[in-house]
């Protein structure tokens, strides 16, 4: 009688492999999905607490207290410029040109930028004209 009864089940040996096959793998899967997304979650932490990280690093040495200041620059060409750097209560006329700095004059005064105006009427008017049509070219 056993015979018979294990006879009977060989045709649906293929058939219970299969399932258990499947669900084994469907378990796999999941377990690989979830390892996946908590190492994901695990990098993005990372990154966010080195950003914190790098922000308070930066504000034990804050950058406004330089002793060396770029006061203005003027450009002369694609690869050459002119510098006007502050050292200290000192000025001095830089020229910069590819892989070469050279000292050009240290001033006796220093040089006082004056304070950047504020926008004209005009400018406001137009430049709220081109906002204006260009919000209507969108619409």
């Amino acid at each position: 009688m056993r015979i018979l009864a294990a006879l009977a089940m060989l045709p649906m040996l293929p058939v219970m492999a299969a399932e258990t096959t499947a669900s084994m793998s469907s378990a796999g899967m999941g377990a690989q999905l979830s390892k996946l997304l908590l190492g994901l979650l695990l990098v993005i932490g990372l990154i966010f607490l080195l950003a914190w990280l790098l922000r308070r690093v930066q504000q034990l040495h804050p950058r406004g207290a330089q002793v060396i200041k770029i006061v203005s620059t003027q450009a002369l060409g694609p690869r050459e410029r002119l510098v006007l750097v502050q050292v200290g209560g000192e000025q001095i006329l830089l020229g910069l040109s590819a892989g070469r700095i050279t000292p050009l004059h240290v001033l006796e005064e220093p040089v006082h930028l004056p304070d950047a105006e504020p926008a004209t009427p005009e400018f406001a008017q137009r430049l709220m004209e081109l906002l204006g049509k260009d919000q209507k070219d969108k619409h």
